[in-house]
Order: structure tokens, then sequence, then C-alpha cells
């Protein structure tokens, strides 16, 4: 299978030169452009389709890992966020990528909503969402990488053999000269703007 070019391109070549092949998580903002939630419309971003096509079928299990805090900050409603998220995971069905789980946390530390104002242990860059899949789906994490494209996205690749994938230029500046320099020694991390 031929991968497009940019980033699914890239992964696709880092793919190919090592052994990864059990999960690929990454967050929403990842996968889909959402001007607005209220209205449950969004569109793929490019290449989306080809590159989960193609962890599937080198049998990557497809995990969504990612924070909600528009849940908290009250621009959406938790049935808001699970009418968007079940309106994509059955449209990437209908493409034939089946999304194996999908994990999110409605929490934030300054929530305006009382009942989601908890610093907890599943917003990124936490790693409790992380755990729950690793356990839920036994996943070897050597094996695995995340994807996203914020360092947050990655953070499971802090104290893990896990690698991670930061995709865009959505990061802080400094942030991604740390990683185009290695800075980030302990996590194996890689770039593709």
């Amino acid at each position: 299978m031929q991968a497009e070019g940019g980033a699914a391109g890239a992964i696709h070549g880092a793919l190919q030169a090592g052994s990864l092949s059990t999960t690929f998580t990454a967050s929403q903002g990842l996968l889909l452009m959402i001007p607005n939630i209220y209205k449950l419309k969004g569109e793929l971003l490019p290449g989306v389709i080809s590159a989960l096509n193609m962890f599937r079928n080198l049998g990557f299990l497809l995990i969504i890992i990612t924070n909600q805090s528009g849940i908290a900050r009250g621009y959406y409603s938790e049935r808001q966020y699970h009418l968007l998220n079940d309106w994509m995971i059955k449209m990437l069905m209908s493409k034939n990528v089946p999304i194996d789980a999908s994990y999110y946390c409605p929490h934030h530390p300054d929530a305006k909503i009382d009942k989601y104002r908890i610093d907890c242990q599943c917003r990124k860059p936490q790693i409790g969402l992380f755990e729950e899949a690793i356990k839920t789906f036994d996943i070897d994490l050597k094996d695995s990488f995340s994807i996203g494209d914020k360092l947050r996205d990655c953070s499971i690749c802090k104290d893990t053999a896990c690698h991670g994938f930061l995709i865009g230029n959505n990061e802080n500046e400094n942030i991604i000269k740390c990683i185009r320099y290695s800075c980030f020694t302990k996590c194996p991390i890689f770039l593709f703007i």
C-alpha cells in the first residue's frame, strides 16, 4: 500500500523502518476539523483515512485518547461530545476504518462547571486514560506509539518504551525546537511538520 505524502508518508516510512505493530493513539483534533461542535459537523483532515487504513492493515489497534475540556468549560455537554464522537466512529467505520476504543477526559482544574473541576489522572499529560487502554487491550508499549499535535498527546512516551509522533506545528515553538534538536532524550518523539 502506498501512503500519501506529508505526515502519513513520513509515518509510513518510520513504520517500515521499525517494528511498531500494536497500537495507535491520537487526539480527536488530529483526525477532524470541527468548526462548531454544536452543529455536529466536521470534516476529516487530509490523509486521515489513508493513514488509518495503513495502520489497520499493519495490524495496529486504533485507539483515540482525547482531552475534552470544552465540557468542563461549559462550551458543550457530554451528550453533545458523545454525539460527535459516535458520528466520527460511524463515519470512519463507513470508510472501513474501525476504531477499537475512544477514551475522553471531561475535566479541567479551572472548570466553569463544578463537577468537572478536578485535577484528575485522566487529563493528558497525565496517563490515566493510556493506562486504562493498556490494561483493557493488554498493550505492549515497546511495540506501540502515540500520535498527536501537542506534546501532551505523547506523554505516555516520557517514562515508557512507547514511541511518539508529534504532527504539525500546533505546539509551542520552543517545544518544537527541543524535539527537533533531541532535548527530550528519555522519550522517543519524532516531529513531522
